[in-house]
């Protein structure tokens, strides 16, 4: 197997995996807790938004490779192994189907930065 085809299966299964993740956060047979960090990996990883943006050299890619990966990773090892599998069998349907985009996460997103840029003017001018 090619370094090509290995990173692209690695791209499919995460992508399957932010679906999993995000469905996880939907259904009622999954813990409050994990729920709720489901929601929030599952809506940073859908975002069109990056808390830190990819023009930024090494830390901008570093939440896409490393944080996004680890917290798919925790909510999946969070859940029920056999609730897992048949999650992650609805996201592989899903995604045949169609492109998942979170807006309330590109909105959260959108806010950190607001109040980044907030306190940012308040520190310097205030």
């Amino acid at each position: 197997m090619s370094e090509g085809s290995r990173i692209g299966e690695w791209a499919r299964r995460l992508k399957r995996d932010t679906l999993m993740v995000w469905l996880a956060a939907r259904d009622p047979r999954v813990p409050w807790y994990v729920k709720g960090l489901a929601l929030c990996v599952a809506g940073y990883a859908l975002s069109p938004i990056d808390l830190i943006p990819d023009f930024i050299p090494v830390l901008g890619l570093l939440d896409d490779l490393i944080l996004i990966p680890l917290g798919i990773w925790l909510v999946v090892r969070l859940i029920p192994a056999p609730l897992a599998l048949e999650l992650r069998q609805r996201a592989a349907e899903r995604l045949a189907r169609q492109r998942p985009v979170s807006v309330w996460g590109a909105v959260a997103i959108a806010l950190i930065w607001a109040a980044a840029i907030g306190v940012a003017g308040w520190a310097i001018w205030g």
